[in-house]
């Protein structure tokens, strides 16, 4: 199981400079949605991190991805978060988790896999990890044991795999430093309980980091907006509570110099503050042909 690494910001990390021009950013795409009933928990949004100097005057895209729906009910796939975009890098939208009997979707990361034995999506290189795997159920609601759903995949490793009468834990992501605060993106969406057992014990996984719960004893959890996390799976028990949770929106944090000046087109959705040397800007929300231009 993995708890995710630190991802340096600011505080620990050399400042932009005046004479050289650059930024430092982070883009993360949105989460993919649970899949419903004892299904896998959706992929996180695929994550980039680096650096670039750039030109004054230019304007720079940027686009922040929705997460994807969960999935309403039995039987049906978790939906594909969508792509993020800063400049020419596109961050790919976190894969839905798999109904009972098949497989997560791929994506930035892989979404889980149904209960039925089934694997986890793939994640792409650079960006995520691959969903984990469902249990073997035994195909039968009174009689355990009964096995538990994959978790999606997240920004810093693999979804974990079902275990006995419980999903996956999607414990995996990222934590970016560079606001001045922790803050923690990219996580998996936790599996969906399998079939409740007669005792009554089934449980859904916990998320990652802003990843969403998955069902068992109560309903799939949401991811957390603006987390790139994926939603939790669904639960296998009786309706009509058996959807997967929604991933979380996407992300872009962008750090420069605080002698420049970043503007932004109408309608991004952002804040900037000024820590230490830099200017950090938070974009939440930006649709089709918006764009940032430095001076």
């Amino acid at each position: 199981m993995s708890f995710g690494y630190n991802v340096l910001g600011f505080g620990s990390h050399p400042n932009r400079s005046s004479v050289t021009p650059n930024v430092l950013y982070h883009v993360i795409a949105g989460g993919g949605g649970g899949g419903g009933a004892n299904a896998g928990g959706g992929g996180a949004g695929g994550y980039l991190t680096g650096e670039f100097e750039i030109s004054d005057g230019t304007g720079y895209a940027v686009l922040v991805g929705a997460g994807g729906a969960g999935a309403p009910g039995y039987g049906n796939y978790g939906s594909d978060g969508s792509n993020s975009v800063f400049s020419n890098l596109t961050t790919i939208g976190g894969g839905g988790g798999g109904p009972f009997n098949n497989v997560g979707r791929g994506g930035g990361s892989g979404g889980g896999g149904g209960y039925s034995g089934k694997l986890g999506g793939s994640g792409t290189s650079g960006q995520g990890y691959n969903g984990g795997y469902g249990g073997l159920g035994d195909g039968n609601s009174a009689v355990g044991p009964s096995l538990g759903s994959g978790a999606g995949g997240g920004a810093s490793a693999v979804g974990g795999n079902a275990i006995p009468a419980t999903g996956g834990v999607g414990n995996n992501g990222v934590t970016i430093t560079a606001t001045g605060s922790n803050l923690l993106i990219g996580g998996g969406g936790g599996g969906g309980g399998e079939r409740t057992n007669s005792d009554g014990s089934t449980q859904g996984g916990a998320g990652g980091f802003g990843g969403g719960e998955g069902g068992g004893t109560g309903v799939a959890q949401d991811a957390t907006v603006n987390t790139g996390g994926g939603g939790g799976g669904g639960r296998g028990s009786v309706p009509p509570s058996l959807a997967g949770g929604a991933g979380g929106s996407g992300l872009i944090i962008i750090v420069y110099h605080k002698s420049r000046t970043a503007s932004f087109s109408g309608g991004v959705t952002q804040n900037t503050t000024t820590v230490g040397d830099n200017k950090v800007s938070v974009i939440t929300a930006a649709g089709a042909s918006k764009t940032v231009t430095f001076s």
